[in-house]
């Protein structure tokens, strides 16, 4: 099917246009990589993070005061996923020597600290449901023994019944993202009129819950980092040799650099909007690096087609042709996948918001520089070469 047909536009003649785009966008990416820099999450940084979801709208200011009043050393406090949510990112400070500190103990004093300031004045000597364990529930059950059945049964057999329902209320917590918010809720769990009402008065909903809690040490955040630049460093040389070995060497610097453009411009785009680079995003740039590499090598194809086809063209006019001749292409692959990537970044929530945002400008990009960097280098190189009394050669 042909989206646009016959096309016959001059690409190389808006050259001049293309690159004044990218010079504008590579200058504002540049500066705010120098004065802003990257916001690397914890995977390359080293800290913790810890995921809170409250019952009602969390009060970012006095989350912030309440941490920094308990010298956690909080690097950030920011909603997360869709606000109805309720839900709460906190990153801890980085830790320099993971030899004496305990990384996991910083969602402990967390959870201590947010408790003390929303649940200690309600607590009155019960337990909260809705940071509750599976373990503890069951033991408590064990405990108090609402049902009378300690005697009954047998202590494995007894274990196993307080165990079966603390795992049904469990569920249910997590079947409602995590919070229960109202203690008349588990009456619809089916469990015995004894254990309800032991519960009740043993138990109350606390005010958050602490959905994960995820650390990473100092060292194997710069292994990962290292890592993360390796890889993009490597894959973008392995490029540039499989390419130079399949056309010519002045191919395969064009559609690295073309890659490069990308790459530093999707970069630049985290700078600028703050968002956080983490391993998703690492390999939402290497799928990058392969997607825009692939749309330039289907154009050098056609050009080398073309080279054996037109030998009576010069090669501006072989460039332009194949690019017109492969555009319908383009357009269906590149348009395809962005309407597919751009609804992963639209519906996808928070998780997976860093790695959807760099394909959808990747993908932009990606095509963009296809056409608009990659081949008009072709042509200097030609220009130059053919000022020297040289040709670019057939790819």
């Amino acid at each position: 099917m042909d989206i646009v047909t016959n096309p016959k536009i001059d690409w190389l003649g808006l050259k001049w246009y293309f690159f004044g785009i990218s010079l504008v966008l590579a200058v504002l990416c540049l500066g705010s990589l120098l004065i802003r820099g990257m916001n690397l999450g914890v995977d390359f940084t080293g800290g913790t993070l810890v995921y809170i979801r409250f019952k009602d709208t969390p009060e970012l200011e006095r989350i912030r005061t309440t941490l920094s009043r308990a010298t956690l050393g909080a690097e950030g406090v920011t909603r997360f996923d869709e606000p109805a949510a309720n839900e709460v990112q906190i990153r801890m400070a980085r830790v320099e020597d993971e030899a004496t500190e305990d990384l996991t103990a910083q969602g402990s004093r967390v959870f201590e600290a947010l408790f003390h300031e929303f649940d200690g004045a309600v607590a009155a000597g019960r337990s909260d449901l809705n940071n509750a364990t599976v373990s503890g529930i069951a033991s408590w059950l064990q405990e108090n023994d609402p049902e009378n059945l300690g005697t009954q049964m047998g202590i494995e057999e007894f274990a196993a019944h307080t165990r079966a329902q603390a795992e049904g209320i469990i569920d249910y917590r997590t079947s409602r993202r995590g919070i229960v918010r109202d203690l008349s809720e588990v009456d619809q769990l089916g469990l015995p009129a004894p254990v309800l009402q032991a519960l009740k008065e043993g138990y109350y909903p606390g005010s958050f819950t602490v959905l994960s809690v995820e650390s990473v040490g100092p060292k194997v955040g710069r292994e990962l980092r290292e890592r993360a630049q390796n890889a993009v460093l490597f894959s973008l040389i392995g490029m540039l040799i499989y390419i130079a070995f399949r056309f010519r060497p002045i191919y395969g610097v064009a559609a690295i650099f073309a890659v490069f453009h990308d790459v530093f411009l999707t970069v630049g785009l985290f700078s600028l909007t703050q968002k956080e680079i983490s391993l998703t995003v690492i390999a939402a740039l290497l799928t990058l690096v392969g997607y825009s590499i692939n749309d330039t090598i289907v154009i050098f194809d056609r050009v080398r087609e073309n080279l054996k086809l037109m030998r009576r063209s010069d090669l501006y006019t072989v460039i332009n042709t194949s690019i017109n001749q492969t555009l319908n292409r383009t357009i269906m692959t590149s348009g395809m996948t962005f309407l597919a990537v751009f609804a992963l970044f639209m519906l996808g929530g928070e998780a997976l918001s860093g790695f959807s945002f760099a394909l959808v400008v990747g993908i932009i990009v990606g095509t963009y520089s296809s056409v608009a960097i990659a081949t008009p280098i072709l042509v200097w190189w030609q220009e130059y070469r053919e000022r020297r009394g040289q040709s670019v050669g057939r790819p």
